[in-house]
Parts: C-alpha cells; sequence; structure tokens
C-alpha cells in the first residue's frame, strides 16, 4: 500500500485551520472553492461534486476536535479508481500564529502513489490559498 504523507504550513491560526477541515459539508465554499462545486452530507457520507458533473463519495470516519484530526475514506467515484482510499488531516501549532496541516494518504494499488502524491501536493496548495485568504 502507498502512504503518501504531506505537510504544508499555513498562515493561519491552528484554530482557524481546524474549523474550515472540520466543516466537513462547506468543503466547496471553505476549503476547496473553484475545484468542488458541491457538498453534500447524508448521515456519515459526503458527497462532493465537481466542475464537470463528477461525484465522489466518502465516508467521514471521525472528526477528533481534541487531536484536531479528520479522518475520511474515498468510498465511490474516486479518479483515477482506486482498491483502497482512507485520508486523515491533522492540524498542529507552527509558531506563534501559524499551523501546519498534515495529510496522510494510503491508498490501493500502488502504482497510484506518484499521480495521488501529485494530486495532495497541488490541492494542499490550493487549501491553504483558501484558509489564508479567509483568515486575513
Amino acid at each position: 500500500m502507498a502512504s503518501i504523507r504531506h505537510e504544508i504550513v499555513i498562515d493561519a491560526s491552528p484554530d482557524h485551520i481546524w474549523d474550515v477541515i472540520r466543516d466537513v459539508g462547506a468543503v466547496h465554499e471553505r476549503l476547496l472553492p473553484g475545484r468542488v462545486a458541491g457538498t453534500r452530507i447524508e448521515g456519515d457520507q459526503r458527497f462532493l461534486t465537481f466542475p464537470d458533473g463528477h461525484v465522489i463519495r466518502e465516508l467521514i470516519v471521525a472528526i477528533d476536535d481534541g487531536a484536531r484530526r479528520l479522518a475520511y475514506s474515498v468510498s465511490e467515484g474516486a479518479r483515477p479508481p482506486t482498491e483502497h482510499h482512507h485520508a486523515s488531516f491533522e492540524v498542529r501549532p507552527e509558531g506563534d500564529r501559524a499551523g501546519r496541516l498534515i495529510w496522510t494518504t494510503d491508498v490501493l494499488p500502488h502504482a497510484l502513489e506518484r499521480e495521488i502524491r501529485i494530486r495532495v501536493e497541488r490541492g494542499a496548495i490550493e487549501m491553504k490559498q483558501a484558509i489564508e485568504s479567509a483568515a486575513h
């Protein structure tokens, strides 16, 4: 199984970063505006709709406010298709006025590692921009 870990420092308070990450129903507004066109929640399922109409179904596994950790799994609609996908976000303090976002993704097949790593790195930059814009 490929395990991809990416860290990025965001110029916003850890509380603000966590508030955006844990707001699982507002991905299209707060975390990835433009990249995600809509978010729908049904119980512990999250449906992300992309501008081209494609929908990904995710299971929200855990939202841990104490640890500032969100775990989720893509269960349907992954592009490229995966046999297994589980990911988590963690938010940690970074200095006096910033936070570190840690995004860990475990995926099968292992051959997808390079493509998923590129998407995670690009996605983290977009998240950083959206979070910093809203924080200032």
